[in-house]
């Protein structure tokens, strides 16, 4: 599958405004909605899982890398999307899960997730060991970085099939501690050229050492701000007027295109901006679940305005999970109690999406959408919760 890869790459480097789209969700609504739309505009798709969601112990979702492939093969298998369409991702694959141990333990379980991932027929391997373990910096060194994202590449080689076939993604734009920092304008400061150059060349010099077969010209993308962001409550919107030149970095890697994260809930006319910037890998996953959420608290708000609630409604069974179990939203709102609650459910970070996978959540939805069945609400309700032009 990276051949897919490799075209759309070639047609960016080429001239061509071409992108493809990167979904990071492990929701089984969004995996469908996402690849009904790739198979109705004849169009390839990534579909990513990160180390947090899924790895070799289950992740936040209880998949292996085999399970969640299983899982998006069924997905197209329902939806009748054409597999050889679609790209297997993995997203920040490195130490971070385990980040709060030692270097060497959190790497030795790193190790083993990239190989399970390779394993599993995932083609699209994002190597990324910014972040750091016990005992070191935040974020550490690029020669560090690279160093372990070698000896990672080491280990994917070591489990796959045919090495060609899988591409490698470096760098990151994990904003540095305190969140991403803007200008004095409120925009995002993008990576510079001469940043982005380094990681390069400390990747290169890593891969070498480490012997990686065909060395970084397994590298397709490299991951960089290019200035899209949110936050919890605010979007920060690509200046479509600015070119960070970031693709003047790339002048000596022919292969090479840039990957842009964080793309959620930019403007329309920001997407094919991003592919004119050099960005030909366009990656968003919370705007996803986020709009998802949107539809089901709106149903359940037209059933309680229908008077065929049954008590508690579908907010309080999140809240109660959401209080139970605060690890997954704790550290990312702050402010007031009711500010953090409000967050809690509404919030851009859609820290929420952490839950719906929860039995009472997964009980709490089908009980709405059966209800909704047996009841189905009248044109005007409908029109209280939903726009006219969607109906």
């Amino acid at each position: 599958m990276a051949d897919l890869l490799r075209d759309v790459i070639d047609r960016n480097r080429a001239g061509a405004a071409a992108a493809i789209p990167s979904v990071c969700s492990a929701h089984p609504d969004v995996l469908r909605a996402s690849l009904s739309l790739a198979q109705a505009k004849n169009r390839a798709i990534v579909i990513e899982a990160t180390s947090n969601q899924v790895n070799q112990f289950g992740g936040y979702t209880g998949m292996t890398p085999a399970d969640f492939a299983r899982f998006v093969w069924s997905m197209a298998e329902d939806t009748g999307c054409d597999r050889d369409r679609i790209v297997l991702g993995g997203d920040h694959l490195g130490p971070q899960v385990w980040r709060s141990g030692p270097s060497e333990d959190a790497m030795a379980k790193a190790h083993a997730m990239v190989a399970a991932y390779v394993r599993a027929g995932f083609s699209k391997i994002h190597l990324d060991c910014s972040e750091g373990c016990a005992g070191e910096p935040a974020q550490v060194s690029d020669a560090i970085a690279a160093d372990r994202a070698a000896a990672l590449a080491v280990a994917c080689d070591g489990a796959a099939a045919d090495p060609a076939g899988v591409m490698f993604v470096i760098g990151t734009e994990v904003p540095p501690p305190g969140g991403a920092r803007a200008d004095d304008s409120g925009d995002i400061v993008p990576t510079t050229p001469a940043a982005a150059a380094a990681t390069l060349r400390a990747h290169d010099a890593a891969f070498a050492r480490h012997r990686v077969a065909g060395g970084t010209s397994r590298v397709g993308a490299l991951v960089v701000q290019g200035g899209v962001e949110f936050s919890p409550m605010q979007v920060h919107h690509l200046p479509p007027e600015r070119d960070p030149a970031l693709r003047s970095a790339l002048a000596d890697w022919p292969g090479m295109c840039l990957e842009a994260h964080s793309t959620d809930y930019q403007h329309p006319a920001a997407y094919p901006r991003l592919a004119e910037l050099g960005f030909a890998f366009q990656k968003v996953g919370p705007a996803l679940t986020f709009a998802w959420r949107q539809a089901v608290y709106a149903m359940d708000h037209l059933r309680l305005l229908s008077g065929r609630s049954k008590g508690l409604d579908l907010r309080d069974t999140m809240e109660r999970l959401m209080l139970a179990e605060p690890a997954s939203w704790q550290a990312h709102y702050h402010g007031t109690n009711a500010e953090v609650a409000l967050a809690r459910h509404v919030g851009l970070a859609d820290r929420i999406r952490y839950y719906w996978a929860k039995p009472d959540a997964l009980a709490a939805v089908a009980g709405l959408f059966a209800d909704i069945d047996a009841a189905p609400p009248p044109l005007p309700l409908l029109w209280q919760g939903f726009a006219p032009a969607v109906l």
